[in-house]
């Protein structure tokens, strides 16, 4: 029987460097360290790259623990994109874990940040058991993360991601930039939006609970004074003063928007809301977006949910 070359045979070349081919022609990989960066992502670059987002929905990244898997991705990235200002302090470690080489987009890169107090903490003293104790330092000032609630800082950061990519992918440079123009528009839309459904509260009843210090740039955007048990991160534990005088506030003020997040641990608001004798009015998105097909699947979506729980509530609506 005659053997014939496999290289002889109709189309077994193409066939044998597909696999290769397929690896030249895939799109660059962008790693975004949460969910609301990763939609940013998404909506910038379009089907140029391809995303893996690290924190995803529904994940608390203020006490988020990269897996190995998560370090292996950096190695192929071609841009890492993450938040700054302390809220994905994770991703700094993961990059050096991963080696990874290659640009760091900071989306608060060229915002000037809230400052607020952070809470008291406690650390020890090394040198043998007999001198090993731990005391409390004070509140100090550090800068609130949160930039993202602030619609007009999510411009910034679509601006930012934008010029990221299109250095990262130059052959989709024009088409990011476009993508990037027309949904900074819809944001600008929305911005005015949101500011006329708020305007339409008196100011007076423009307060709000929720479980931890996460709408602040929300807040002095559109003019709303929100309160928390808990600080800017999800693993501070709030004092049984603060919870003392968020209740006395909230029944001489008869503050009515009293809010879940959909993260953390709800029972000290639960217990809150029970002790000031007023119902939780429902579930904010703050750091994380929903999973698709919930009410907060997109950074636009979250927004339209946000404000469509608060205005009612802090008008005096039941739920």
């Amino acid at each position: 029987m005659r053997r014939r070359s496999l290289l002889a045979l109709p189309g077994a070349l193409p066939a044998l460097l597909l696999p290769g081919l397929a690896r030249a022609q895939e799109a660059p990989l962008v790693v975004a360290s949460f969910s609301i960066l990763g939609d940013l992502v998404r909506e910038v670059a379009g089907g140029a790259v391809r995303l893996r987002t690290i924190a995803g929905p529904n994940v608390d990244a203020h006490s988020f623990q990269p897996r190995p898997s998560d370090a292996e991705a950096l190695r192929g990235a071609a841009l890492v994109v993450r938040n700054g200002l302390g809220f994905d302090g994770w991703m700094d470690r993961m990059v050096r874990a991963a080696g990874y080489r290659g640009p760091v987009a900071t989306a608060t890169d060229g915002i000037t940040p809230r400052m607020m107090a952070g809470h008291a903490h406690n650390h020890s003293h090394g040198g043998g058991a007999e001198r090993r104790h731990s005391h409390s330092v004070g509140p100090r000032q550090v800068p609130d993360p949160h930039a993202w609630q602030d619609l007009r800082h999510g411009i910034h950061y679509v601006r930012g991601i934008a010029t990221a990519l299109a250095a990262a992918v130059p052959a989709q440079a024009g088409a990011i930039q476009d993508a990037a123009g027309r949904y900074a528009a819809r944001l600008e839309a929305l911005d005015g939006w949101v500011r006329a459904q708020i305007a339409a509260v008196p100011e007076a009843r423009r307060k709000v609970i929720t479980s931890h210090d996460a709408f602040g740039y929300f807040g002095a955007a559109y003019g709303i004074n929100f309160l928390a048990p808990q600080g800017v991160s999800t693993e501070a534990e709030p004092s049984a003063g603060d919870v003392a005088r968020l209740i006395r506030q909230i029944r001489a003020e008869s503050i009515t928007a009293v809010f879940m997040e959909n993260m953390g641990n709800p029972a000290t608001l639960q217990r809150l809301a029970r002790e000031a004798g007023v119902a939780v009015q429902g579930r904010l998105y703050a750091d994380a977006l929903s999973e698709a097909g919930g009410p907060a699947a997109s950074y636009e979506a979250m927004f339209r949910h946000n404000v469509g729980l608060l205005v009612p509530a802090m008008r005096g609506q039941a739920a």
